[in-house]
């Protein structure tokens, strides 16, 4: 029996997902993610996009395809709607913006990290400080002494907005109307748009993978329980198709959501027994569990995806504090470390 290929929806191949919408998959610069899905929606005359693309030559190239494809270019594109201020969803609505003066909308709960963008950060400044609290000195040390992570003419990429986009806020597009949902916990700002049927999801609900909790240039303690209320959220609500950024479309919402849930339940008690076997900070905790469906351990991982292991497990320690499964205090040196109550 063939295998099915779990990256056939990353191909350059536009496909029709619903009446009046297609899915552009748009390249990124590494393999780690393959592509984004920019969704293009009919709105009367002209066209909608939710989510622009990384600012690359061949994505732009491949995206005037696609419009070229169905007798629309460039100059037909009425708005951008954002799902959330990272890079490969935001830069090439702006870059397109600067061009042709086509309006981008992005999240209101974003403006601290675009914000913070104006003082061209470091390489990951905020992952950095959130290493070194993890306990994982020498990664942050490796991490800040790397290679800019921002090329300067990119920040051009991440003028503000010119509409701040706000919770329940209704757009219209063609015959239909999108309805705007704070989803915050992969960014602060990140939004989902709801259809009659479909549910324009960005990296919040994702069909293969658990998307990163709050990498953002201005993180804030709450990342993992504003992710997980947002799940809930969603899960109050009617289902619907999944429409993700990355991945293929997927036929529920809600069964998608449940897996998530599930999945961090599960880590959350996976983290507190290393806890209980003796680990203390979120590097050590992280080291002694397995990642990825490979069950690879830390050390095994690339520097950047170790980096978002650490973070990630910092960002569960920190939901097990809340609940009081775990103590949390911070040593001399600023490290939380964690002890599990009675233990």
């Amino acid at each position: 029996m063939t295998t099915p290929d779990r990256h056939a929806w990353s191909r350059p191949e536009p496909e029709p997902v619903a009446p009046g919408v297609l899915r552009v998959p748009l390249p990124l610069p590494s393999d780690a993610l393959r592509a984004v899905n920019v969704y293009v929606l009919d709105d009367g005359p002209g066209l909608t996009l939710v989510d622009g693309g990384w600012t690359l030559s061949r994505s732009r190239d491949l995206l005037a395809a696609a419009l070229a494809g169905r007798g629309a270019g460039f100059g037909d594109i009425r708005r951008f709607l954002v799902t959330h201020m990272h890079r490969d969803h935001y830069t090439q609505a702006v870059a397109l913006r600067r061009e042709l003066g086509v309006p981008v909308s992005l999240g209101a709960g974003e403006q601290d990290s675009m914000a913070a963008m104006e003082s061209r950060p470091g390489p990951f400044a905020a992952q950095v400080a959130g290493l070194r609290s993890a306990g994982a000195v020498a990664l942050a040390d490796l991490v800040a002494g790397g290679p800019a992570g921002t090329a300067e003419e990119e920040y051009a990429d991440y003028a503000a907005p010119d509409h701040w986009i706000v919770d329940a806020e209704e757009i219209a597009v063609g015959n239909t109307v999108l309805t705007a949902l704070e989803t915050p916990g992969h960014t602060r700002g990140h939004l989902v748009f709801e259809a009659d049927e479909v549910l324009f999801a960005g990296d919040h609900v994702l069909p293969h993978i658990t998307p990163s909790i709050g990498f953002e240039p201005a993180p804030r303690p709450g990342s993992l329980q504003r992710f997980l209320t947002s799940l809930a959220r969603l899960r109050e609500r009617p289902d619907r198709r999944l429409l993700p950024a990355h991945g293929p479309v997927a036929p529920s919402v809600h069964a998608r959501v449940d897996e998530l849930l599930d999945h961090h339940a599960a880590r959350l008690d996976t983290i507190e027994r290393a806890v209980e076997d003796g680990t203390s900070t979120a590097a050590e905790v992280a080291g002694a569990i397995t990642w990825t469906r490979r069950e690879s351990k830390l050390v095994d991982l690339e520097p950047f995806h170790q980096v978002l292991a650490i973070l990630e497990t910092d960002a569960h320690l920190e939901v097990l504090a809340a609940q009081g499964r775990v103590g949390r205090v911070a040593d001399e040196a600023g490290v939380h470390r964690h002890e599990v109550p009675g233990a």
